[in-house]
């Protein structure tokens, strides 16, 4: 039987065009892209979702826009998953005017949510069971026990703290759910950061506050970063590791990119995804569309 890899790429809004560019060559040009490839999902929020966690987004989408932008993606069948996880939202902002929009919008069957917030989880859950809900990784779940009570849950599925990717005890325990597995293969953090969950919790209060300065002091904040930073990671895991783990069964795989430069998500997924002498090929084609989608946009906003 054939292994499978689902792959679940960053940016609704932020990467879309890079994401339907990729989504659409590997329609065309299947033999360029690994066997194994397939798309899981694709993370993210629109622009000014309180609701939001893990990195801050700002800004607005109109209805029209989510629309448009929910129906490039589901038309594609590739699923939304909706990174639902600010962990500072209580009873006061669950009837969120925009989010709860957004939700009805997309309210089709397909498409997914991150959670952390009990408040929230129990809303949505009540609210919107046509869902498929997720334990998001910033919960920072560090120890088997916990991942293993978090796997009896009803959720799709759990993400792993990426400080566990190595870890080979957690691994094997969580082998007969390997499938309800994602596993986050390129983050560029540091390993084992003790400021990770205060980092989340100041991009949380950013988030309901509309507002992106300060930024956060952290200690290991780079000016520029990259891909190579990626690979340097403990918790990197290489295209070539990437069989062991699927041999284990585990088969949902994750990829960074909110709030990184396009530059950086474009080389995952050309290390990830294409093959190794295909990667020029896919790299021009994508240069490409984004010019046709970049002239067509200027077109209507001429108009």
């Amino acid at each position: 039987m054939a292994r499978k890899a689902y792959w679940h790429l960053p940016g609704i809004c932020a990467h879309r065009g890079l994401n339907l560019s990729i989504i659409e060559l590997w329609q065309e040009y299947r033999n360029c892209f690994y066997e194994d490839f397939h798309i899981g999902s694709v993370y993210g929020t629109f622009p000014g979702a309180i609701w939001n966690g893990g990195r801050t987004v700002l800004g607005f989408a109109s209805k029209n826009d989510a629309e448009l932008t929910m129906k490039a993606y589901n038309s594609r069948k590739v699923p939304l998953r909706f990174t639902w996880t600010n962990p500072l939202i209580g009873e006061e902002q669950i009837h969120d005017t925009y989010c709860n929009l957004i939700m009805r919008l997309a309210d089709n069957g397909m498409n997914q949510v991150l959670v952390n917030s009990p408040v929230l989880e129990d809303y949505l859950r009540e609210k919107y069971p046509g869902y498929k809900f997720i334990s998001s990784t910033t919960k920072r779940i560090k120890d088997t026990g916990t991942l293993e009570e978090e796997l009896k849950k009803d959720y799709f599925m759990v993400v792993l703290d990426y400080d566990l990717n190595h870890d080979e005890e957690v691994l094997k325990a969580l082998e007969p759910e390997a499938s309800r597995v994602e596993i986050l293969v390129d983050e560029i953090c540091f390993p084992n950061c003790p400021k990770r969950l205060d980092h989340y919790r100041d991009e949380a209060e950013k988030q309901l506050q509309f507002e992106i300065a300060p930024p956060f002091n952290c200690p290991n904040r780079q000016s520029k970063k990259s891909f190579e930073d990626c690979m340097k990671r403990p918790a990197f895991i290489s295209r070539e590791e990437l069989d062991a783990y699927m041999d284990r069964g585990f088969e949902n795989f994750k990829l960074v990119g909110r709030g990184l430069p396009g530059e950086l998500v474009l080389e995952s997924y050309l290390y990830y995804l294409v093959k190794e002498d295909s990667r020029e090929f896919i790299r021009g084609r994508i240069d490409q569309k984004l010019k046709e989608m970049a002239a067509r946009s200027q077109s209507r906003q001429r108009r």
